[in-house]
This record gives C-alpha cells, structure tokens and sequence, in this order.
C-alpha cells in the first residue's frame, strides 16, 4: 500500500498516510488537528517550501495581495476549490507582499496568480481571477 507524505496546515509536521486513508479526515501524529479543513492553507515563505518541497501531494497555490480587487472576488472561489479538490490536492495562498521572495523566485508579475506544483515543481500556471468550477476543472485537467 502506498502512502502519501502529507504535510500539517497546523504545525508543519510530516505524516505518512497511507493513500486509501486520505479521505478518512486523517490528524497530525504531532499536534492532533485535522490535516485536511477543506480551506486553503495561509502560507509564509517556510511553510510554503515545506507543503511544496516535502509533501507528496500536488499543491494550487493562489498568489493574491489584500489590495488587489479581482484577488478578493477570487478568494471565496478558491476556498470552495478547496473543499472539493482536497484531499487530492492541497491549496495553500501567498501574499506576495509578505512573500517577496517566493513571488520573485516564481516571477509572479500579475495577480490573482495560481500555481499547481507537483513534486516541488510548477507544471502549470494561470493568471486571473477564476470561479470555483473553473479552479476546479483547471487543476484536474492539468494532473489528469
């Protein structure tokens, strides 16, 4: 049985979860809180190396800024992606002005920007806001 390196949205630790038990509401083996909430993850710089680096699921990553306006419209689409796409893939955000770095490493140059990365690289990339259905059907079509 194989298993998946799922990384905690509380404390960052790692787990090994065996992939048929994914969708078994799975908890840390650390800090006991549910690995999978149905929202996206608010990243800063290390916890977004460790989700995109370390765990072995795919992972959406929404590029955003509080003043941007279609970044706002988008984030209730993104969060409902999340409750449907999870616990396939983990959706996490960025602000890219607390993340300076993580924007210029990925050369984000427009906003709302997501990013769907798969064992620690990008494999697909789409600027704009986007509904719900559109996130969804977008990332599935990418990872097939």
């Amino acid at each position: 049985m194989s298993a998946a390196m799922v990384v905690c949205p509380s404390c960052g630790a790692l787990n090994r979860v065996p992939e048929a038990r994914l969708r078994d509401a799975p908890s840390c083996g650390r800090c006991h809180n549910a690995l999978f909430t149905g929202k996206p993850v608010a990243c800063d710089s290390t916890m977004f190396d460790r989700f995109v680096g370390k765990g072995s699921l795919p992972v959406l990553v929404d590029f955003w800024a509080a003043w941007c306006g279609p970044c706002r419209a988008m984030a209730p689409a993104f969060e409902a992606a999340a409750s449907r796409l999870e616990p396939r893939v983990r959706l996490a955000k960025i602000d890219i002005e607390a993340a300076t770095d993580i924007a210029g490493r990925y050369a984000i140059r427009s906003i709302p920007t997501i990013i769907l990365f798969r064992d620690g690289r990008e494999i697909a990339r789409q600027s704009g806001a986007m509904n719900t259905q559109a996130i969804v059907s977008w990332a599935q079509g990418v990872l097939g």
